[in-house]
């Protein structure tokens, strides 16, 4: 075990130590006397000395020094003694057993060994080495604690060091913690790896150098385990800009999977919440644990492995042995327990699996402990029969907890049933229809409830039957021989269900799957779908249910059923079944069941063709029944807005050709082209793109295996096409090839005649193409990976499942990541041509705008989901902020800082900019105003000014109520000639005579005129620009040249004022008076007068746009100030290194918030 660094000093002469490994760095060494075959004195008395003292005192037989080059000083670091001729070393850890150290002597040589050499310093690496074995004993002693239950201690200690080193929020909810090395190039930097909720971060503090790292989970662009040149296994982190390597771990698989499922989660709940449900215990991330992201990956497991609803939680799992009749012993095994089920899984993949609905279960028992069969308990069932399982370690808690669950199921879903005493053996309540009664086909029954009989007599459904069964083929060719093959296929499974069973319940191994790999009798198919599927325990666990949306959702008229509507007769229409109103109507009603049921999905395209093959062979009930299960469960997250489900499926397939077919991979280095061809076959289960009759038989596997037997047979068909495919040219040659063989595939053993896929590319070949028999493609597409490829390469053998979950966790995060980057792009697109922002700068503005929104949603999680990241909005609307987000934004990148008074102006830019009044902006509007803020004229930025001082941006409860007239330098008495330093003087009444002419000319040209400006909007307007010139270099200058201008508006205001007042303002303006000279104009005639000689008459007090813009142009300095060149880059460095200071300090103390941007 590793030992505190501790320096100990010893005087010893004799040779106490043999050295048994060495290497640059570190020696391994045998104490004498332990371990020897001879018996030579040393030894000798060196064990005896050994032997006779104390356990406490007793020292390790091996060890481990730390040796640094040229350095006469040895460190001990897996033991704990002297080495001959050193005076001083650090003991650090001991070895017991030759084993133990070895494992301590791997662990070195694989992780720090060729970290060492990287080192120019000896003390830097005593250091390094010093400071890992720390990070070890701490890491150690936190899995022990863990263990025991004694986590918090030592949790709350990592806590307090986080909150203390990263400042976040008391919302930012640590989840775990590690010792690792952060590499910076070729330099490891030893620290702690602390993961949260919403970040990762890592803090190191070595050498006096202090390195902090956070990095957001929605800023990962993808999670991966790879190696670099000094070690064989790091996890690497890739942002948008950077790569992150961290290694040496003390369990990287761990680390990994617990990374992986926080940036899934994360990823998922801020960045997919469309179709998104978090579990139940991961609702608030608050409360999400290690151990809850440990629960989460093994209930997303089972529930794949055994294709069950989303909401099933898992309860329990042991391991434990089932009798297997068929093979006449107990497989080995374990067993899982969740809400509604009791499955099975054997250790050895395929051997024998078995799915045991809650609902189906009459009894659970305990039976006599015996040496033969220890801990057993039987689960018996309504079909007659019963399942014994041995070796439960805790079979109290388990049967506890099972006959709660029991308990709860019957009482949520009572189940009636009749049966007759002939026919006890064979009945089940597995299947349940609305529609029929009973209905026997070979050795399989089905029974239906009393009470959906009576249901039936008051509504029947319009189509009881499945549509082949009305409207049968026949077929042309040999159809005796197709109709032997078919009966031959029928005694089989029969012979099948009478040793497995018959029912939902049956043993699934691996002969159920080569019989599904011959394909399933016409006869059976719906039914076994039903049964593979578990759709059976939906439709009974629901009689009426259908019916019941039938009628709700029929004769509604929205964007969804028009799309159903105009979808209709594209459903396999050279099937007689689509070619009359019995099967469209059937179909229609389905379709539109389904959308009324699920609005999320609603409908998709492609849907309709596979409910089209589900109503062939499954009555409408059932079909609808098996649409959920495709939708809701074997294919999750495929029909939605975005497809992210069949896009992570199409990366996963991806990979799988990169891994299995390299050199195709290789001449099509740009996979995307066979991502393009390949969705629709994830999509339609190859149902579009294969002959209906051969298509099919890939559906029975589907319902059997899940998504493995896509990817399967996907892979298989690329293999057969893969020489063809490397001598194409181009993509287009490719597609044709694929095409091509696709529709050549056929079933032989298909009953009916051959309906030829409508999506054939080649009708008219020159020469026959060879014709390839989907039997035979689907054997090798299993054969693939048990017979000709490696162990190692066995991605469908063991495992499959969880290789198959691993994948789409580790390409969501791509998947997701591309669509967040074509959002960018897209908004980008449109906001470049509109504002004179460089297009780089304008992708760090859109990151710190996505950003600002993110933090919002990391801390503040009582913002309604309306407010949230909206995926199916449009682009420029899916990130959108509210005030005080924009009020952060504003005084980090706005050029107009006017201190206190920032947040002010920031509150009426956003009333401004939001023109629906729905308290949100996008980036499309922020940008627009910053960049009038940096790249417009003056009178554009002067405009924006003038409307950020009058309503709707100026409200009547606007918080800045102090008034500005209050100061000096506004009193209107001010001479309007005023004298320079220089002795020279400037005269402003003949620039303001001339300026009104213009502004008369100018009017006309206006699109729409503002409405003139009050006194009290003034007043705001005066202080705002008092507040933009505080600490400009010119400041003086500023000041004195506003002032002059202010003077002239408030004359020129109150000049209007009198106008108003006396209902002839127009003829004061151009009449003048007969005490001034004939050159000047009336305003300056007046402007001598004192103003009390002006009535007040405060609401008719007004000044224009116009008046306002001329009067700051008779000001260079001011014109200057308006005009300077402004840089963005500098605010948006600043802003990306500030922005969550200033979050944090907002949440901890709001009042204090805008003080923050003085200290930027």
């Amino acid at each position: 075990m590793w030992l505190k660094p501790e320096e100990v000093l010893l005087k010893n002469a004799l040779k106490l130590w043999v050295t048994q490994k060495s290497s640059c760095y570190f020696v391994l060494q045998r104490r004498r006397g332990h371990g020897e075959g001879g018996g030579r004195l040393t030894g000798r008395l060196v064990g005896a000395l050994d032997a006779v003292l104390d356990s406490s005192a007793r020292v390790a037989p091996f060890r481990i020094l730390l040796q640094v080059p040229g350095s006469q000083v040895y460190s001990p670091i897996a033991c704990g003694e002297l080495l001959n001729g050193s005076d001083i070393y650090w003991a650090i850890a001991t070895g017991a057993t030759l084993e133990e150290i070895n494992r301590h002597w791997d662990w070195l040589e694989q992780n720090l060994l060729h970290t060492l050499s990287v080192f120019d310093n000896k003390d830097d690496i005593a250091s390094f080495v010093k400071g890992k074995v720390k990070a070890l004993i701490a890491e150690e002693t936190s899995s022990r604690l863990a263990e025991q239950e004694e986590e918090p201690e030592k949790f709350r200690e990592a806590l307090v060091k986080f909150e203390a080193r990263f400042n976040f929020p008391e919302a930012e909810k640590l989840v775990t913690y590690y010792s690792c090395c952060c590499w910076k190039g070729r330099v490891p930097r030893q620290g702690w790896l602390y993961l949260s909720i919403n970040h990762l971060c890592f803090y190191s503090f070595f050498l006096g150098k202090e390195l902090k790292l956070v990095i957001p989970w929605v800023d990962i662009q993808k999670l991966e385990r790879t190696s670099n040149v000094f070690l064989t296994d790091t996890i690497r982190i890739t942002t948008q800009n950077k790569e992150r390597d961290f290694s040496t771990f003390l369990n990287l698989d761990e680390v990994f999977k617990i990374m992986e499922q926080l940036a899934d989660v994360t990823l998922r709940r801020l960045l997919d919440n469309e179709v998104f449900d978090l579990d139940p215990d991961l609702q608030e991330p608050s409360q999400i644990t290690k151990r809850d992201l440990e629960a989460r990956a093994q209930n997303e497991f089972f529930r794949a492995f055994f294709r069950l609803p989303r909401e099933e939680k898992l309860h329990a799992v042991a391991d434990c042995s089932l009798w297997t009749p068929f093979s006449r012993c107990h497989t080995a095994g374990r067993i899982f327990s969740s809400d509604s089920y009791i499955c099975f899984a054997s250790r050895e993949d395929g051997c024998c699996n078995v799915v045991l609905p809650l609902r189906e279960v009459v009894s659970i028992e305990k039976m006599e402990d015996t040496s033969l069969l220890p801990n057993p308990i039987i689960v018996s069932i309504r079909s007659k029969m019963a399942f014994q399982f041995i070796e439960l370690k805790d079979r109290e808690n388990l049967v506890e907890g099972l006959l709660l669950r029991l308990k709860q199921v019957h009482a949520n879903h009572p189940v009636h049933y009749e049966t007759s005493p002939s026919d006890d053996d064979m009945a089940s309540p597995v299947f349940y229809s609305a529609s029929i009664c009973t209905d026997k086909f070979g050795d399989l029954e089905m029974v239906a409830s009393q009470s959906s009989e009576e249901r039936e007599e008051k509504r029947p459904l319009p189509h009881p039957e499945p549509l082949t069964a009305v409207f049968q083929q026949s077929g042309s060719q040999s159809p005796d021989s197709r109709l032997s093959r078919e009966q031959i296929k029928i005694s089989l499974w029969n012979d099948h269900f009478v040793e497995y069973g018959r029912t939902v319940c049956m043993f699934r191994t691996e002969k159920i799957r080569k019989l599904v790999a011959m394909g399933i009798p016409e006869s059976l198919r719906g039914r076994l779908w039903l049964l593979f599927s578990d759709a059976v325990t939906d439709l009974a666990s629901h009689p009426g249910y259908y019916g019941n949306l039938v009628e709700q959702s029929l004769g509604r008229c929205c964007l969804v059923t028009e799309e159903i509507e105009r979808d209709l007769h594209r459903s396999l229409p050279e099937h007689p079944a689509f070619q009359n109103e019995t099967g469209i109507a059937a179909l229609r009603r389905v379709l539109t069941a389904y959308a009324h049921r699920n609005p999320k999905i609603g409908y998709c395209q492609s849907m309709n063709i596979l409910t089209s093959v589900l109503l062939l062979y499954a009555k409408e009930e059932e079909a609808f029944w098996l649409l959920v299960a495709v939708c809701e469960r074997m294919l999750p997250d495929y029909f939605n807005h975005r497809v992210i489900g069949a896009q992570v499926d199409q990366s996963v397939f991806e990979e799988l050709i990169k891994e299995q077919l390299p050199e195709l991979a290789e001449h099509m280095s740009d996979l995307s082209a066979l991502a393009s061809i390949s969705l629709s076959w994830f999509l339609t289960l190859f149902l579009s793109i294969m002959p209906l009759e051969s298509a099919v038989h890939v559906v029975d596997c589907f319902f059997y295996d899940g998504i493995k037997a896509i990817f399967q047979l996907g892979l298989a068909v690329l293999e057969a096409n893969a020489e063809e495919l490397c001598s194409s040219k181009d993509d287009g040659q490719a597609l044709m090839v694929l095409s091509r063989f696709l529709d050549h595939i056929k079933n032989e053993d298909s009953p009916g005649p051959p309906i030829g896929s409508h999506h054939a590319f080649f009708s008219d070949d020159q020469e026959p193409y060879p014709v390839t028999d989907i039997a035979d493609l689907i054997r090798d597409s299993y054969e693939l990976w048990t017979q000709a490829v490696p162990v190692s390469m066995q991605k469908f053998g063991n495992q499959s499942v969880e290789q198959i979950e691993h994948l789409r966790c580790k390409h969501r995060i791509r998947v997701l990541q591309g669509h967040e980057d074509t959002t960018k792009q897209n908004v980008l697109r449109v906001v470049i041509p509109e504002v004179s922002i460089l297009p780089e700068d304008l992708e760090e503005l859109y990151d710190l705008f996505k950003r600002a929104h993110m933090m919002s949603c990391y801390w503040e999680h009582h913002r309604p989901m309306a407010l949230r990241h909206d995926p199916s909005r449009p682009y420029a609307e899916q990130y959108r902020i509210d005030a005080r987000q924009f009020a952060h934004l504003f005084q980090l990148v706005s050029p107009w800082t006017c201190g206190v008074h920032t947040e002010i102006l920031a509150e009426r830019l956003f009333r401004l900019l939001d023109d629906n009044m729905d308290q949100l902006i996008e980036f499309k509007a922020f940008t627009s105003c910053l960049d009038i803020m940096y790249n417009g004229e003056m009178n554009e930025k002067i405009k924006l000014l003038y409307r950020l001082h009058i309503p709707p941006a100026l409200t009547e409860n606007d918080r800045d109520s102090q008034s500005p007239l209050k100061n000096p330098l506004l009193s209107t008495s001010r001479p309007l000639v005023l004298g320079k330093p220089n002795g020279d003087t400037i005269d402003y009444q003949k620039q303001l005579k001339q300026m009104i002419k213009d502004l008369a000319k100018e009017k006309d040209k206006m699109e729409k005129e503002l409405p003139k400006m009050s006194q009290r909007e003034f007043i705001q307007f005066c202080k705002t620009l008092y507040s933009m010139f505080h600490e400009d270099p010119e400041e003086n200058d500023l000041y004195q040249a506003i002032a002059t201008v202010t003077t002239l508006l408030l004359q020129i205001g109150e000049v209007g004022q009198r106008g108003s007042s006396s209902g002839s303002c127009s003829q004061e303006c151009e009449e003048p008076q007969a005490s001034a000279p004939p050159e000047q104009d009336s305003v300056f005639a007046e402007a001598g007068k004192s103003p009390q000689a002006f009535p007040e008459t405060e609401g008719d007090w007004t000044v224009s746009l116009e008046h306002i813009l001329a009067s700051l142009l008779t000001e260079q300095s001011l014109v200057n100030f308006f005009e300077k060149p402004l840089n963005i880059k500098s605010k948006l460095e600043n802003a990306k290194l500030n922005q969550y200071s200033l979050k944090v300090l907002e949440m901890s103390h709001p009042p204090q918030a805008e003080l923050k941007l003085n200290d930027l």
